[in-house]
């Protein structure tokens, strides 16, 4: 056993420096040597011994960049110097002041300054001991910042261990969003009806400041480490030696980066990229003009808020004046009527625009914007366009004013607002632009759970009009399955079987299935257990639901309107009659009582059945389930694989059951 336990720890230390050297050159110089497959191969190694040998797992492990669950809030830290902001120049006069007070101060010296891209995002401070990273905070007040260590460990090019020895180091750096990247994000929102992000650094900043650090790992956050704060027993002495001190540690720096003996060039540069910028994979809004040498910055000082050796000269936005010829309603996934902007082609940000989103309803009516105003346009962050102001002395008297259509522009139905949101949303399940998303989460593990039936199959029988609307899969025959792309024989008897065995779903994952604005999980299991039945919940008024004291009127109104729409009710009627069940199991009142007034917790994979199905078992006999484990927790089911609940469980004196002792304590 200690044989096979030193070959083990060996292997994990030789997994873990190979997996932080493909880290490094992927996500630092974006120059991968093995595939992805081999990448993940590595990764599952490596799961595989620690879970084999859970004390060979430390904070610094690979396989421990993502934590498990939300903290409950940041704590604050102390930066080992002090994060000064630094003072902005928006001219060339004042670039040339800066220059007069540096020469003034170190005078008849010979001055050199350092010019690299000032990065639109959140500035934050990581700090080594040993080479090893143990703590990353947010600027805050320059003094005092917010704990963010969690979410900074999912940025795989920060690295975990230093690929140079340094005993204390903190060193500062710029997490920012791609545009790319930022774009997905507000696209995905705006089909959510969410507020749409303001600009990359936005969406940066909310990201790391997310308690649950699952959130930022799904934002593909990026950083560049521009300085050092505190090192100790090394000796650097010009801010160019420093960046490649950092560079051979393992950080990445970003290439963009020159070196000017006079401010006439550092003017030109700073010229010539103000053009260049948009050119970019990420936002500059300006360029960060250093003194190199560090005796020379330590001379110079700073006020309290900013040092004397250092300049920020910010770009102004790039604006344009256009028309706009007509504005075009776009209906999301969600149902969300969106309004777009069609103007004259412009050239902003170094591309041609022809459309800017409108956001909303309110938006409109806000910056009175009409059809054939004249209209001064820009990129919001460089990457969205977006209407800035309305010139109106350049109004003729022919402009129209826009409203939102009361019909969806893709189906006619009947569109609503609900009270207190901004949005307009076509009320129609059956309405095309929604019904792809609808049938994916229709069809998806904690709804109507139809194993086989994923997007790409979606996407096949919609193409080849096989089915519209949900009620359509109930009509389909093994003929229909077997015509589609990659789907054998034994696959498509899977996916029939698997539709047919949905039909006897509860009533609670049916009424989740619909898609109901507001209703997840819980509240359609609340609203089963309540009503019953589909037709007694389809008749209860809103003051019935909200009697529930779960359920709000948010909740109750969406209900109601999601009832009154036609179309809903006729795919209702289908599904009804392809034999789908509308009413909610129960189970004898012994049944009920069987695990009355207890609270459960799952973790880890189960052999048997699926967690959520071993939920809805605990639910169907009188017990509580909860996602934490606490001091009221009164079981941890525990299943293989299970993650630091275990050992929450452990630390509070929980009972753990494995699998056969869950069983038989629900009587199976």
């Amino acid at each position: 056993m200690d044989a096979e336990y030193g070959k083990a720890r060996l292997r994990v230390e030789e997994l873990r420096r190979e997996i932080e050297e493909h880290d490094y050159r992927y996500y630092v110089f974006d120059d991968p040597v093995i595939s992805d497959e081999e990448y993940d191969r590595l990764i599952r190694e490596l799961e595989r011994y620690e879970k084999l040998y859970p004390e060979l797992i430390t904070p610094f492990s690979p396989t421990q960049r993502v934590g498990g669950k939300p903290g409950q809030g940041f704590a604050t830290v102390a930066h080992m110097a002090p994060m000064l902001s630094l003072a902005n120049a928006f001219s060339n006069e004042e670039l040339n002041d800066f220059d007069r007070r540096v020469r003034a101060a170190v005078s008849g010296e010979k001055v050199e300054y350092v010019v690299e891209p000032k990065i639109d995002g959140l500035a934050v401070s990581l700090r080594y001991t040993d080479g090893n990273f143990i703590l990353g905070a947010t600027r805050g007040d320059g003094e005092i910042g917010e704990d963010i260590t969690n979410n900074l460990k999912t940025i795989k090019s920060i690295p975990l261990h230093l690929r140079c020895y340094a005993a204390r180091l903190e060193v500062r750096g710029e997490v920012y969003m791609a545009k790319e990247t930022f774009a997905r994000l507000n696209n995905a929102r705006s089909e959510a009806g969410e507020q749409l992000l303001a600009n990359p650094r936005n969406a940066a900043a909310g990201s790391l400041r997310q308690l649950d650090p699952r959130v930022a790992a799904q934002r593909s956050l990026n950083i560049f480490i521009y300085g050092i704060g505190f090192i100790e027993d090394i000796t650097i002495q010009s801010h160019t030696q420093a960046l490649k001190f950092l560079k051979d540690a393992g950080f990445r720096v970003n290439p963009l980066i020159d070196v000017f003996d006079e401010i006439s060039d550092v003017i030109a540069y700073c010229r010539e990229w103000q053009g260049k910028r948009f050119a970019l994979p990420y936002v500059i809004d300006g360029l960060v003009i250093k003194v190199n040498s560090l005796g020379q910055q330590e001379r110079l000082g700073a006020t309290m808020k900013s040092p004397r050796w250092a300049v920020a000269f910010k770009f102004p936005p790039e604006q344009a004046m256009t028309k706009v010829k007509k504005i075009i309603v776009r209906v999301g996934r969600t149902g969300v009527l969106t309004p777009t902007a069609v103007l004259e082609p412009v050239l902003l940000a170094g591309t041609r625009v022809t459309r800017a989103t409108l956001h909303n309803e309110d938006l409109i009516k806000l910056k009175d914007i009409r059809i054939g105003d004249t209209v001064i346009a820009q990129k919001a962050g460089d990457v969205i366009p977006e209407v800035v102001e309305v010139i109106k002395e350049k109004r003729t008297g022919q402009e129209e004013i826009w409203r939102m259509p009361e019909r969806c522009p893709v189906c006619g139905s009947q569109t609503v607002r609900p009270e207190g949101e901004a949005a307009v949303r076509c009320t129609s399940m059956a309405c095309p632009a929604q019904s792809r998303e609808g049938l994916i989460h229709f069809a998806s593990r904690n709804a109507m759970d139809i194993i086989g039936l994923g997007p790409a199959i979606i996407d096949q029988l919609l193409e080849a009009k096989l089915i519209n609307d949900p009620s359509g899969l109930y009509n389909l025959s093994y003929e229909d399955l077997i015509s589609l792309e990659r789907l054998g024989p034994k696959s498509a008897r899977n996916l029939l079987d698997a539709i047919n065995k949905s039909k006897e779903n509860s009533l609670a994952r049916f009424v989740f299935a619909l898609g109901i604005r507001h209703v997840g999980e819980k509240a359609a299991r609340i609203l089963a257990d309540h009503f019953g039945t589909l037709d007694n919940l389809m008749a209860a008024k809103e003051e019935e639901m909200t009697a529930i004291p779960e359920i709000g009127p948010k909740i109750a109104e969406s209900i109601r309107d999601f009832f009154a729409v036609e179309q809903n009710r006729r795919i209702i009627d289908k599904l009804v009659r392809a034999g789908v069940n509308t009413f909610e199991k129960r189970k004898d009142q012994t049944g009920n009582k069987l695990l009355a007034g207890l609270t459960f917790v799952i973790t880890g994979t189960l052999g048997g059945y699926t967690r959520q199905e071993a939920q809805e078992f605990i639910r169907e006999r009188g017990g509580n389930v909860s996602s934490s484990v606490s001091r009221s927790t009164d079981f941890l089911v525990c299943g293989e694989n299970p993650g630091s609940k275990y050992e929450k469980a452990f630390a509070l004196g929980v009972k753990v059951l494995n699998e056969e002792q869950f069983k038989a304590m629900l009587g199976m």
